[in-house]
């Protein structure tokens, strides 16, 4: 993996998040390519829920597929770990198969030979279809990867309505947001973003969308790396330091470098990051932390049980990662790297 260079704008709309997290920002850094352009002067433009894009910029619909927008499927509230597995897998889960196996199947999403993305070609499409960001997210995350890992493999987000059938089993809109590395694809229902503001109580805006999409290619880096793969063959287990939590986190961190990078690239279809579209990245990652969602759900913390890690260490390692810019620092395997 290559380092990429230091974002002087960035850092400086993220020292009042590491002020809280109680890490410090880096110092310069180096990378073996020439430094692109960055753009100073990012105002804080609180209350606003869109991120700037390039309205230049060429999209390519190609890496987005399948139906359009769902109305988000309702979460399941039940009661007990279940509750809190079903909730985890509604924002990162990898294998809804494991989770959904016998419950009832959602009415399936209508096929079409016209993907609603196609004529998402032009940064400006996105003043016209509001859809066209995950378009330009989805470049963007998949632009710095290919920029960064030897032999990256493109992949494609797949949107549905309803259900759909993936190598990982059959899965409803009440999943959310899931990689499968059986068909190296994520998943994606419009509509959850809805229900993560409505029924989970997230910010929302753009950024939190386009973390979540950059936690699930997170996940493609480790199945590319084989990282996934030894953690599923260890069984995961539960609890705080768990092979599991290891690799949520991880995810999280890839999030972050993104994000330190997203506006380097001139071509970059996403052109300026505020302290307010961090803040909801932020936000987000910590409104899925398992201690969070189990207070909320069942009036008490059990970390033994914890399969994605709690509010603060997702948090931490997103921080991580925006705080390095290097993927090579996102080591949640390591020995001491969650004491």
């Amino acid at each position: 993996m290559l380092e990429r260079g230091r974002n002087r704008a960035l850092n400086l709309i993220w020292s009042e998040v590491f002020s809280v997290i109680g890490c410090k920002l880096p110092g310069p850094s180096s990378r073996p390519t020439a430094m692109l352009p960055i753009k100073t002067g990012i105002p804080a433009a609180r209350g606003r829920r869109d991120v700037k894009y390039n309205e230049g910029a060429e999209l390519d619909p190609s890496q987005m597929g399948g139906g359009g927008r769902g109305s988000g499927g309702k979460i399941a509230i039940g009661g007990g770990a279940g509750l809190i597995i079903l909730v985890l897998a509604l924002l990162f889960g990898i294998n809804p198969g494991d989770i959904l196996g016998g419950a009832p199947q959602a009415e399936p999403e209508q096929s079409s030979n016209q993907s609603p993305f196609a004529q998402c070609t032009r940064g400006s499409d996105i003043n016209a279809n509001r859809d066209c960001r995950f378009v330009a997210y989805t470049n963007s995350i998949q632009d710095y990867w290919n920029d960064t890992v030897q032999g990256y493999q493109t992949i494609k987000v797949q949107t549905f309505s309803g259900s759909t059938n993936t190598a990982c089993g059959h899965a409803t809109s009440a999943v959310g947001p899931f990689y499968c590395p059986g068909d190296t694809t994520v998943y994606l229902d419009l509509g959850f973003f809805d229900q993560l503001t409505g029924q989970l109580g997230a910010e929302g805006g753009d950024a939190a969308e386009a973390y979540v999409l950059a936690h699930e290619f997170g996940h493609h880096i480790q199945n590319l790396t084989g990282t996934m793969r030894r953690v599923q063959s260890s069984g995961q287990g539960t609890g705080p330091t768990s092979p599991g939590v290891r690799l949520e986190l991880q995810a999280d961190c890839y999030a972050g470098v993104w994000f330190r990078h997203v506006t380097e690239d001139p071509q970059s279809p996403i052109t300026q990051v505020t302290q307010d579209d961090l803040d909801r990245a932020v936000d987000a990652a910590q409104a899925v932390g398992d201690d969070r969602i189990q207070q909320k759900m069942q009036g008490q913390v059990s970390p033994e049980t914890w399969t994605h890690g709690s509010a603060a260490m997702r948090r931490q390692w997103l921080a991580q990662g925006f705080s390095t810019g290097d993927p090579n620092k996102c080591d949640t395997f390591a020995r001491n790297a969650l004491n």
